[in-house]
């Protein structure tokens, strides 16, 4: 899976979606979705690499805890295998549910 066809998934939620980081002072009001490629987790043997993995993050951000929201993300992320953790942003006053996924 490339990083468009995953930008389209997560499209498909219906929540605003952004490559890492909304411009300064252009992001939009919650919930909204960021991913980002971390690392690579690649397959590799005899010094070379034979699959290429990427580790990408994808971020849901919330104001308040949203269920609905993270369905909706779970859906579209349903043809994946994901791990999810959450976290509370003090100094931006919102959720960040995080899904971390290979591709």
């Amino acid at each position: 899976m490339t990083l468009a066809q995953l930008k389209d998934l997560l499209m498909s939620t219906g929540l605003p979606v952004t490559y890492r980081a909304w411009p300064e002072a252009a992001a939009p009001p919650l919930p909204f979705l960021c991913y980002l490629e971390a690392y690579s987790n690649n397959f590799a043997a005899d010094g070379i690499v034979y699959v290429p993995i990427s580790h990408v993050q994808v971020e849901l951000y919330t104001a308040l805890k949203d269920p609905a929201a993270e369905a909706k993300v779970e859906q579209a992320l349903s043809q994946l295998v994901w791990q999810k953790t959450e976290t509370y942003i003090d100094t931006e006053k919102c959720y960040q549910i995080l899904y971390e996924i290979e591709v």
